[in-house]
């Protein structure tokens, strides 16, 4: 351990940043190199270190800056790929849900309950077939050996009892509701920095602000961000995880990029939220709005499922077609609707689904909510491994398919994966975390390493002020961030290490509390 409490190893800084980046563009020629430090490129870093391979990571932006940070939070069951028949996907996230609620970080993925309202809009026979397809979602669970203390049995509510979970319900006509379980991440960017902490603890050099300008089955070339310098990187293997920019560093790649778009709202919008709510689209079978309580007065509403086409933003925009969606949607089962001037923030991200239609009519064929959730591992003609597809919850496969592939490809000398064994930073037994001498909040988020955070407020008390009045972040958080987490601006603090920016009018009113802490921190290493 570090002095300050972290894993020896483990810290990511800007110092680390440079020393490494010095040392590896033009330097010897590494086992791996990853690009894209979303979940599966930090995933792909973590499971190739932890077989022993030399690995350098590398991002354009910051970790998780891409599609990693936009999701639901959610770690699926596959309840969803059930209903249609995609029986291979809905295992598969059974099973890594279970291995990370249980193995790998059981500090940042816990039991979620959703209530499912019974309103006069949801059918008798609707209900029947909602109340089979969590029976079927229990059966999941089961098969992939995760423990009924992890996740609870689906019930049926009583009116009563489904007012009691979600009192800002409307009342008239209220049958009842089902209750269900899924996991849910604490913060899915955090999930991306432990990943590529617990790589570094490994030996992978995770490097950000570097770009990736061309790849070939020897390597890259390079930019670096900072400085604008331009270099190249050697390599055996090249793993391209750069999600819906895949195509713009391999030919033949072709991405349908999906938009799901969701509400920040401020809790009191809704009133207290004791579990989330699963609010049926009206006119679909098996298609949901999500209400999901955020324990930091906020309340995420979401999601959209809509495909995009032209150039990919480096962050998407929400129009208001997708806010209207949402607010009509969550209004069908409210008391008192949620006005559009009650939205504190949106945001969207991009999927990136594969596109598997003809050549000659490209977009064309299904919704992008029907295109399959299937990842795919595509390696091309010069020998570079492309991952694409899948969702969050199967990031840890998809990482493990794309590291086989490139072993098999170019030949390596490895093991095979050890990845859904292996915890990541601050994880421990819910024993262990339930007795750590720190705030839950801290340990919900930090796992292990939540009494060092807070230590840092024990030794200044400055840094146990609240950076934002009303939200529960502190100096102490965005200190640890940059000495440990590889936060290197005002940007990484706010948008990923820590959620304030998803609210415009809270990121702007942090901000200069935040560009101090960022000053001080510089003037520190200088």
């Amino acid at each position: 351990m570090s002095p300050d409490g972290s894993p020896d190893g483990a810290a990511l800084s800007a110092a680390r940043r440079s020393r490494e980046l010095a040392g590896t563009v033009g330097g010897p020629v590494v086992d791996v190199l990853v690009v894209g430090l979303g979940a599966t490129g930090a995933g792909a870093a973590l499971d190739a270190a932890a077989r022993g391979l030399s690995v350098v990571a590398v991002d354009a932006h910051d970790l998780a800056f891409g599609t990693s940070r936009w999701s639901s939070k959610l770690i699926h069951g596959g309840l969803r790929y059930l209903a249609s028949a995609q029986l291979d996907v809905a295992h598969e996230s059974a099973v890594e849900r279970g291995v990370l609620m249980e193995r790998t970080a059981p500090h940042l993925v816990r039991a979620q309950p959703f209530v499912l309202p019974l309103t006069p809009l949801v059918s008798r026979a609707q209900a029947t077939l909602a109340r089979a397809g969590f029976r079927a979602g229990d059966t999941l669970r089961l098969a992939a050996r995760t423990a009924r203390a992890t996740l609870p049995a689906p019930r049926r509510l009583s009116a009563v009892e489904t007012r009691h979970l979600a009192p800002a319900l409307r009342s008239a006509g209220l049958r009842g509701g089902l209750l269900s379980w899924d996991g849910r991440l604490t913060d899915d960017a955090r999930l991306v920095t432990a990943l590529a902490r617990t790589a570094a603890a490994h030996g992978a050099r995770i490097l950000t602000r570097v770009r990736a300008l061309e790849l070939t089955s020897s390597g890259a070339r390079i930019r670096d961000e900072v400085t604008g310098e331009e270099g190249g990187i050697r390599a055996r293997a090249v793993i391209n995880a750069s999600g819906v920019w895949a195509g713009d560093l391999v030919d033949g790649v072709r991405i349908r990029p999906s938009r799901g778009t969701h509400l920040v709202l401020r809790s009191e919008a809704l009133g207290p939220l004791p579990a989330g709510l699963h609010v049926p689209v009206p006119g679909e079978t098996n298609r949901f709005v999500l209400v999901l309580p955020q324990g930091d007065g906020r309340v995420y509403v979401g999601l959209t499922d809509e495909p995009v086409d032209g150039p990919v933003p480096d962050v998407p925009e929400v129009p208001e077609a997708d806010i209207g969606f949402l607010l009509d949607v969550l209004g069908s089962v409210l008391d008192v609707p949620v006005r559009r001037e009650d939205v504190a923030g949106a945001f969207a991200g991009l999927r990136p689904l594969l596109d598997t239609t003809p050549r000659d009519r490209p977009g064309a064929g299904a919704r992008t909510a029907d295109v399959s959730r299937r990842h795919a591992v595509l390696t091309s003609p010069e020998g570079v491994v492309t991952v694409v597809g899948g969702k969050l919850t199967t990031y840890r496969r998809m990482a493990e398919d794309a590291v086989d592939a490139a072993v098999a490809a170019r030949r390596l000398s490895a093991g095979p994966s050890l990845t859904a064994a292996l915890p990541l930073v601050g994880a421990a037994a819910p024993h262990v975390l339930a007795a750590l001498r720190a705030p839950r909040r801290l340990v919900r988020l930090y796992g292990t390493e939540a009494p060092a955070v807070r230590a840092l407020a024990d030794r200044d008390p400055r840094l146990g002020e609240r950076v934002l009045p009303g939200h529960p972040v502190t100096g102490a958080e965005l200190v640890w961030a940059l000495r440990h987490e590889g936060a290197l601006d005002e940007a990484d603090l706010l948008d990923r290490r820590t959620r304030i920016g998803l609210v415009p009018a809270d990121r702007a009113a942090a901000l200069p509390a935040v560009r101090d802490l960022v000053g001080e921190a510089a003037a520190r290493r200088s």
